[in-house]
């Protein structure tokens, strides 16, 4: 179920099976491009054996924060297109960020013996990205209240 203030962002789709045939490309090609930066990290950024994953960890936290920009400004804009929530959203970020690697991280952190270490990786990774998301939210609509303030006056 979506938040009743995020209705208006993920509206039913249309009728329209040409729009809906776009909008999924769009996803698509956000997915695909969200995932090829996250593989590019991981190329770039590899965790030794027993290491602490860095590359999955600060592309979550740093994916879950760009969402909570991203939901807070499409709330706030209520002319942005309909697609851009999911594109953008779904298709970029949800490409970018991997609960799927998370997990895989800790089994084999687990596996390897560094127990400890898949724990606190464990922890730390879902409590930073929640911590990201409100915080970026919170930060976002400040902005965002205090310009609608300044444009205002």
């Amino acid at each position: 179920m979506i938040a009743p203030q995020f209705r208006r962002l993920f509206p039913h789709p249309p009728r329209d099976p040409a729009h809906r045939a776009r909008v999924t490309l769009l996803v698509a090609a956000g997915g695909a491009a969200g995932a090829a930066a996250r593989a590019g990290t991981d190329l770039v950024w590899h965790a030794p054996s027993g290491g602490f994953p860095w590359s999955t960890f600060t592309v979550n936290v740093v994916g879950c924060a760009a969402m909570g920009v991203l939901m807070t400004l499409l709330h706030a804009r209520h002319s942005a297109p309909t697609w851009v929530g999911p594109a953008l959203g779904s298709g970029l970020l949800g490409g970018f960020t991997t609960f799927s690697a998370f997990a895989t991280d800790i089994r084999r952190l687990v596996t390897e013996g560094a127990v400890f270490t898949g724990a606190v990786y464990a922890i730390a990774g879902v409590v930073c990205c929640l911590a990201a998301t409100a915080a970026a939210t919170v930060l976002t609509a400040g902005f965002v209240s205090a310009r609608g303030a300044r444009e205002a006056a």
